[in-house]
C-alpha cells in the first residue's frame, strides 16, 4: 500500500510541475527563514547559560532617584560582595569583576593591542564556568600580579610554547604579571568578553570600605530553587547599616532623611540569565539584546511557515477538481476516507521533505549574510548535536502535516457519485472559497504589516541622521589615545596646534557620541542638600565648546586668563531647569560634597543650549562642565580640503613618537552612526523578511491565478467571442484578488500603527508615523499583487478563444 501511495505521489508531483515547484519553493523559503530565526532566537536565549550555576546566579545592580534623575548602574561598591556574603547565609558565593580597558601588552619582544583586560576576584573561575586548560582554577589568581589568559592570546604571543610562568608587561601599570592559567575562550553567548583576567588580590581600590564609589560588577550564587526576591527585600537594611553613616559624613544627612526628600538609593538583584535581554543599565559590560526583537523575529518565523503552509492549502483545495475523479474511483473501488487522507498527507510530506532539503541549502547560503547583518556568528552544524538531524526531520514532517491536513480531509470528503457524474459543485463551494480568501487576506496582512514596520524603522533612522543634535558633528576628528604617547603628548599637541588644516582643537575624553568618559556629579544650591540634583560632569578645556560648535545661551565660555574659572561651572539648559532657574542663571552658586564630606563651591559663569550627548533614546538630562580636559584624548575640527593629507601627516608624526602603539582615529559622525547600529541592523533584517513574505505570498497568489484562469477557460473564450478586450479579461481575473489585498491592507494598517507606535516609545525623540507610510505600503502591495496575477491573466486573455471553447 505504501509503495502504491509513493508511486501515485511522485506521478502527481511530476504531472503538476509548476504547482509542485511553487509549493516546494514556498515551503523551502518558509522553512529556511524559520530555521535561521530559530538559530537566532536560540542564541539570544542561551546567553550566560553555559555557566553550570547560571540558574542560581544573580548580579547586584544599583538603582535610585536623585533630584528627579534616575540612577541605573550595572556596577556597585567595592564592599558589597563580602558584606552580602557575611550578612546573609543564603549567599553561598560572591565574586567581582572590574574592567580596565585594553592596555598595550608586551612579552619577550612581542606586543599585543586591543585585548580587553579585567580584574577579578580569586574565586572568579569557580563561580563562572570558564574551565582552565592549563593551571588550577582555585589558585591561579590567589597571588597579586597573576594573570589568566585565553588560548588565542597565548597563541599570538607564544605560538606553541608553554605560556605558564611567562611574564607580561602592561603599559602604564607598575608591576609585571605572571601567567598562571589559560582558558579556552569566553563563549560568544556571554554578557562579558575579556581576553585576560588579572588578580584583584592586592588591588587597593578593591579593598577600600567606601560605599560612595562603585565600578565593581558583583555576582552572587544562591541556593538551588531560592527566590532571589526574598534576598532583595533584605537589601535596604544593608544600605541603612553601611551606606547611611558614610552618606551622613559626606552630605550631612542620614539615609532616612535622604529618602524623605523624594530621593532614594537601592541595591537590586538581576538574574544572570536576564542580563542580555532584560537590561537597560548604564556602564554595562557589553551591548545587550532586546527581548522584544526575540518575540518579533520568533513571530515572523511562525508567520513565514504559516504563509508557506497557506499556499499549499490554497493550491491543493483550488486544484481539487483535477483530483476529484481519482477520489471517486478510489472510493468506488473500496478505499476508505482514512486511506485517502494518508495518501494526500504523504504527498504533502514528500513536498515538505523536498522543501526541507532545499531549505537547508538556502540556510547555508543565507547565514553569512544574516550573521553580517545581525552581528552574530550562527552556524547550522548538522553533526554538532545528536538530536539536530532527527529534529530537522521531525520539523519537515510537522510542516508537511500542518500544510497538508486540511487539503487531505477536503479532498477525501468528495462524494463519489457526484464526482463520477461530472459534478463540479464542490469546487466552488462557499466554504472552500471563503477559506481560501481568508488565507490570502492573512498572508497579505502579514506582508503589509512588515512593510509598514520596515518603513517606520527606516524613517526613524533618517530622523536620527537629520536631527539637530545641538553641536557640529561634521569634519570633527577624534583621537582617543593620546595618553599612550606619555611625555611626548605635549609635543604632539604642539604639532597639531600649528597645523593650518586644524581649525580648532580640544583635549577631553568626554564625547557626545560613542565611548566616552562618564561621571555622575551631585550638586545642590546653597546649603540645601535635600534639593540635590544628579548631573553628568564633563571636564573640558576652553576650546571644547567652540570646537564642537555648541551654542552659548547665556554668560560666557571658560577663559584661560581667568584663574577664578577653576571654580567656574557651565550648565546646560536642562540643568538650569532642574535647579529651578529660568532667567538669573549667571552668578548662581552650586555646592558639591565629595565622599569624605569635603565641599567645593562653583559659580555659574555660562549656560549652553541643550545638546544631545546621549542617544535619542534618552531625553537630554542635566549636564555641567568644569575646567579640566587634560585627559589624553583630542577633538579636532578640521578643514575638509585636505583631510586625507592631514590624517597621513598625523600618522607619520605619531610614528616618530612611538612605534609600539598604532595611530587610531574616528570621525564624530561615524561614532554617531555606530550608536544606532542595532536599529540599523533590525531595519535591514525586517526589510529582508518583508520581501520574503511578499514573495512567498505572491507565489501562492500566482498559483491561484493559474487555477482560476484554467477554471474559467470557457467563460473567457465566450467573452472574447462576444467582443471582450484583453484588458477587460485581465480586469475580470484580477479584481477578486485585489479585493482580498485591499481587505488585508485595511486590517493591517491599525495593527501596524499600534506595533510601531509601541516601538517608537523607546525613543525620547522620534518621528511621526505619517499617512504616506501606509499609502506607500498599500500601493506597493496592490501593485505587486496585480503584477503577479496579471502575468497569468494576460496569458489567458491573449489565448485563442476557439481553442479554449474546443477544449471544453
Amino acid at each position: 500500500m505504501l509503495q502504491n501511495y509513493l508511486k501515485i505521489a511522485f506521478r502527481n508531483l511530476l504531472k503538476n510541475k509548476r504547482i509542485s515547484a511553487i509549493n516546494i519553493a514556498g515551503l523551502a523559503i518558509g522553512m529556511a527563514t524559520c530555521l535561521i530565526i530559530m538559530l537566532f532566537v536560540q542564541h539570544e536565549l542561551s546567553f550566560d547559560r553555559y555557566n553550570e550555576k547560571a540558574d542560581r546566579m544573580v548580579r547586584v545592580v544599583f538603582q535610585g532617584m536623585v533630584g528627579g534623575e534616575r540612577l541605573n548602574e550595572a556596577h556597585v561598591m567595592p564592599p558589597v560582595a563580602q558584606t552580602l556574603l557575611a550578612e546573609f547565609p543564603e549567599v553561598q558565593e560572591a565574586t567581582r569583576l572590574r574592567q580596565v580597558g585594553a592596555p598595550l601588552i608586551t612579552c619577550e619582544g612581542k606586543s599585543l593591542k586591543n585585548q580587553d583586560v579585567a580584574f577579578v576576584d580569586v574565586n572568579f573561575f569557580e563561580v563562572f564556568t570558564l574551565p582552565l586548560v592549563q593551571g588550577d582554577a582555585k589558585t591561579a589568581l590567589s597571588q597579586p600580579n597573576s594573570v589568566v589568559i585565553s588560548r588565542a592570546v597565548a597563541q599570538k604571543l607564544f605560538d606553541n610554547e608553554d605560556p605558564i610562568s611567562k611574564v607580561l608587561t602592561f603599559k602604564g601599570w607598575d608591576n609585571p604579571h605572571k601567567i598562571t592559567g589559560v582558558i579556552d575562550r569566553v563563549p560568544d553567548n556571554s554578557h562579558f568578553h575579556f581576553d585576560l583576567f588579572t588578580s584583584m588580590a592586592g588591588m587597593p581600590e578593591a579593598q577600600q570600605p567606601s560605599w560612595m564609589v562603585s565600578e565593581f560588577y558583583t555576582y552572587l550564587v544562591l541556593p538551588e530553587g531560592y527566590d532571589h526576591k526574598k534576598l532583595e527585600a533584605k537589601l535596604p537594611m544593608v544600605l541603612d547599616k553601611y551606606l547611611s553613616p558614610q552618606l551622613e559624613q559626606a552630605m550631612g544627612m542620614t539615609m532616612a532623611a535622604f529618602r524623605k526628600t523624594g530621593n532614594d538609593l537601592g541595591l537590586y538583584l538581576q538574574p544572570l540569565t536576564d542580563i542580555h535581554l532584560h537590561s537597560d543599565f548604564a556602564f554595562d559590560l557589553a551591548p545587550h539584546g532586546d527581548v522584544r526583537y526575540v518575540y518579533i523575529f520568533g513571530a515572523i518565523a511562525v508567520f513565514m511557515l504559516l504563509i508557506a503552509g497557506i499556499n499549499f492549502m490554497n493550491l491543493s483545495t483550488a486544484g481539487a477538481s483535477k483530483r476529484a475523479r481519482e477520489v471517486g474511483v478510489r472510493k468506488v473501488m473500496g478505499s476508505k476516507k482514512g486511506d485517502l487522507v494518508q495518501q494526500f498527507l504523504l504527498e504533502s510530506i514528500l513536498m515538505a521533505m523536498a522543501g526541507l532539503v532545499l531549505a537547508l541549502a538556502l540556510v547555508d547560503l543565507a547565514l553569512p549574510l544574516f550573521n553580517q547583518l545581525a552581528g552574530k556568528n550562527l552556524d547550522l552544524q548538522l553533526t554538532a548535536s545528536p538530536w539536530l538531524l532527527p529534529g530537522l526531520v521531525l520539523f519537515g514532517l510537522f510542516t508537511g502535516v500542518l500544510a497538508g491536513s486540511y487539503p487531505a480531509f477536503f479532498l477525501s470528503a468528495f462524494h463519489p457519485g457526484a464526482v463520477l457524474k461530472g459534478s463540479t459543485a464542490f469546487t466552488g463551494s462557499g466554504r472552500s472559497i471563503g477559506l481560501r480568501s481568508g488565507l490570502v487576506v492573512f498572508q497579505f496582512f502579514l506582508s503589509i504589516t512588515l512593510m509598514v514596520s520596515t518603513a517606520v524603522v527606516y524613517r526613524q533612522l533618517q530622523f536620527i541622521q537629520q536631527a539637530k543634535l545641538g553641536y557640529d558633528k561634521d569634519a570633527v576628528l577624534v583621537l582617543p589615545d593620546l595618553w599612550v604617547l606619555g611625555q611626548n603628548e605635549a609635543a604632539f599637541r604642539q604639532q597639531i596646534r600649528q597645523d593650518p588644516r586644524v581649525a580648532g582643537a580640544s583635549y577631553s575624553g568626554y564625547l557626545p557620541a560613542g565611548a566616552s568618559f562618564n561621571n555622575n556629579f551631585f550638586l545642590y544650591t546653597g546649603e540645601n542638600q535635600s534639593q540635590m540634583v544628579k548631573t553628568l560632569r564633563y571636564d573640558v578645556d576652553e576650546q571644547y565648546i567652540p570646537t564642537l560648535g555648541i551654542q552659548i545661551a547665556a554668560g560666557r565660555n571658560f577663559l584661560p586668563e581667568m584663574t577664578t574659572d577653576s571654580s567656574g561651572i557651565i550648565l546646560n539648559e536642562a540643568a538650569a531647569r532642574a535647579f529651578g532657574w529660568t532667567n538669573d542663571v549667571i552668578g548662581q552658586t552650586l555646592t558639591h560634597s565629595d565622599n569624605q564630606g569635603v565641599k567645593k563651591t562653583y559659580r555659574v559663569i555660562g549656560m549652553v543650549q541643550d545638546f544631545h550627548f546621549k542617544s535619542l533614546h534618552e531625553r537630554i538630562s542635566p549636564l555641567v562642565m568644569v575646567q579640566g580636559g587634560n585627559s589624553g584624548a583630542a577633538i579636532l575640527k578640521v578643514k575638509t580640503t585636505d583631510v586625507s593629507g592631514l590624517l597621513s601627516d598625523l600618522k607619520n608624526r605619531w610614528a616618530t613618537f612611538t612605534a609600539e602603539e598604532p595611530f587610531t582615529y574616528a570621525f564624530l559622525d561615524e561614532r554617531i552612526y555606530e550608536t544606532y547600529q542595532s536599529e540599523r541592523k533590525t531595519g535591514a533584517i525586517l526589510g529582508i523578511f518583508a520581501g520574503l513574505t511578499i514573495f512567498v505570498a505572491c507565489l501562492g497568489l500566482f498559483g491561484l491565478a493559474i487555477f482560476t484562469a484554467e477554471q474559467r477557460t470557457k467563460e473567457i473564450g465566450v467573452r472574447k467571442v462576444l467582443g471582450a478586450t484583453a484588458a477587460s479579461v485581465v480586469q475580470l481575473l484580477s479584481k477578486d484578488f485585489l479585493k482580498l489585498v485591499l481587505i488585508a491592507y485595511l486590517v493591517a494598517c491599525p495593527v501596524a500603527w499600534w506595533v510601531m507606535d509601541q516601538w517608537l516609545q523607546d525613543f525620547a525623540y522620534r518621528t511621526s508615523i505619517g499617512w504616506d507610510v501606509f499609502a506607500a505600503a498599500g500601493l506597493a502591495a496592490m501593485g505587486i499583487a496585480f503584477l503577479t496575477v496579471s502575468f497569468q491573466s494576460v496569458r489567458a486573455a491573449l489565448a485563442n478563444p476557439v481553442k479554449s471553447l474546443r477544449s471544453e
